[in-house]
């Protein structure tokens, strides 16, 4: 699908083309991606634009099937905590050195297509305001009708268009803003895009997002326990970005975390802890907590233009997460109570 308001490249002019390509590095960054991995790297590879593929200790043979489509290959040391902001940033440093006189940086994870056309509006964007610094776009889920976790990821990655405070992991971003701003924090676990145009926007710089398609995303999560584990690291990603900036202006993640302690943690204390002498009547409130939640947000979805069956899903999700987000913020708050890392939670295995 090319984006309606981008010429189809065949149509651009040669050189043209040749000049964004030439202005443009990308970095990839995966792990044990598969044929996921072929086809992103068939989006990106071959156009003219420096490619680096970071690899995070892969068992499936991704760095050679990126070798072979034509990337720079960086494998991290795997003696170090793997992460994607430290894959980034590792990936942005050999992209510099490859490719001194690149301008922007398109960031994509392995499981994503970048769709025909978004990286010419993006920079047209950009180039009509200077002081946008990120440009994102609108990112499909590849399969949506594969499993309600798939529906719910479309949902996610649809997000509003104009000036929005923080973009995912697939964007495009200026150089020297992202040089400025001192790149990704290596010590993020998730949530390390957020963290960083938290900073660029301190440096006075824009984050945009486009209505034009910018690419699909493969989830292929089929399981309930994947989705449990990504929910267990996003509460585990409110809890470290609220400790780092919570308290800034921008009261970073307080509300998603207020909205974790909550509902995930003193509505359950609310009803279980006064069972005994309630002889369990303080026990409903459990059920009419989380109905009134569920209704709420299901009215959310459906004022989103929703359909029923999506806005039902959505709010259910919601509900659900409680739990394992609380999980996620226990186990950050733990580890700093121990001194120790927080570690990364991982919810993918290798692409079959």
């Amino acid at each position: 699908m090319i984006p309606p308001t981008v010429e189809p490249e065949e149509h651009q002019a040669p050189a043209a083309r040749r000049a964004a390509a030439s202005a443009v590095g990308v970095v990839v960054i995966g792990r044990n991606e598969g044929e996921r991995l072929a086809r992103c790297l068939a989006t990106v590879c071959g156009r003219g634009s420096a490619v680096v593929y970071v690899d995070s200790a892969s068992r499936d043979g991704s760095p050679a099937a990126a070798r072979a489509a034509g990337a720079e290959v960086l494998e991290l040391d795997p003696s170090r905590p793997l992460s994607a902001a430290r894959a980034r940033n590792e990936g942005f440093a050999r992209l510099a050195a490859v490719a001194p006189a690149v301008e922007f940086v398109q960031f994509v994870d392995g499981d994503c297509e970048i769709a025909p056309g978004w990286i010419e509006a993006a920079l047209a964007a950009m180039a009509a305001r200077p002081d946008v610094d990120v440009a994102c776009g609108r990112l499909r889920e590849l399969h949506p009708e594969a499993s309600p976790y798939n529906r719910l990821a479309d949902m996610e990655w649809d997000g509003p268009t104009g000036e929005i405070g923080a973009c995912g992991g697939i964007f495009l971003v200026r150089a020297g803003a992202f040089r400025r701003a001192g790149g990704f924090d290596a010590a993020v676990l998730a949530a390390e895009d957020d963290e960083l145009c938290l900073r660029i926007r301190r440096g006075g710089g824009k984050i945009l997002r486009l209505p034009d398609l910018m690419g699909w995303h493969d989830m292929a999560m089929t399981r309930f326990g994947a989705w449990w584990r990504r929910t267990v690291r996003a509460g585990q990603a409110y809890a470290q970005g609220y400790a780092l900036h919570g308290r800034g202006p921008e009261r970073h993640f307080a509300g998603q975390l207020r909205g974790v302690l909550a509902w995930g943690m003193a509505l359950p204390a609310a009803a279980i802890l006064p069972a005994w002498p309630t002889r369990g009547l303080s026990l409903l409130l459990l059920p009419l907590g989380y109905a009134t939640l569920y209704t709420k947000v299901k009215r959310y979805g459906l004022s989103r233009g929703w359909s029923a069956p999506d806005a039902r899903l959505y709010a259910g999700s919601i509900v659900l997460a409680k739990a394992p987000l609380a999980w996620g913020v226990l186990r950050y708050a733990a580890s700093r109570l121990l001194r120790r890392d927080a570690r990364l939670v991982e919810h993918k295995g290798p692409a079959i």
